[in-house]
Formats: structure tokens, C-alpha cells, sequence
């Protein structure tokens, strides 16, 4: 599976089943940079987790319904509901050991 990209009009479709990972960046973020190849690793890796990201900037209403401070941004959702969320760049076994076991 590749990473899906999402917006406003999509989100809550595509995160209400299953086990998500969502990543809310821009394009401008350093350590968003960092974490995309990562993130394309683990949708790539793991059939179970779908990696969804959500750009900031196009999104504002979006990073404040999930009360995003500081980017990269992630989330755990299994069936649409957060689970555990943290910011900034995570390895990914670190980061597939967190979507796991939140």
C-alpha cells in the first residue's frame, strides 16, 4: 500500500476503518521531510497500517479539529477514533512499534 493523501472533503472516509496513521505536514517542514520516506516505508511494509497525510496549510480547519501545534503531527485512529498522538520525526520501528501497540 502507498501513502494516501487526504483533505477536508475525504478524511473521515478514509480514516473510520481499520488502522490509520496520519501525518499532518507542509511542505516547508524540515523534520516532514525527514519523516517521508519513512512513512512511505511503512505504508509500503505494512499491509495493516494506512499511512494517510494531510498538508497544514491547505488544511487549517482540518489541524485545528485535531488540535495540531507543531508539525510533523501524527496520529493513531483505529475506526476513526484518535488513539495516541505525537509530533515530530520517530525511526520507523519506533514509529510502526507506537501505530501497533497504541
Amino acid at each position: 500500500m502507498s501513502v494516501i493523501y487526504a483533505d477536508s472533503t475525504n478524511l473521515d472516509e478514509k480514516v473510520k476503518d481499520g488502522l490509520v496513521l496520519l501525518d499532518f505536514y507542509a511542505d516547508w517542514c524540515g523534520p516532514c521531510k525527514m519523516i517521508g520516506p519513512v512513512l512511505e516505508q511503512v505504508a509500503g511494509e505494512n499491509e495493516d497500517i494506512k499511512v494517510i497525510k494531510v498538508n497544514v496549510d491547505e488544511n487549517i480547519g482540518l489541524a485545528q479539529q485535531y488540535g495540531v501545534q507543531g508539525i510533523p503531527s501524527l496520529f493513531v485512529l483505529k475506526d476513526g477514533q484518535v488513539v495516541s498522538q505525537k509530533a515530530g520525526f520517530m525511526p520507523k520501528d519506533a514509529l510502526v512499534d507506537w501505530v501497533r501497540n497504541a
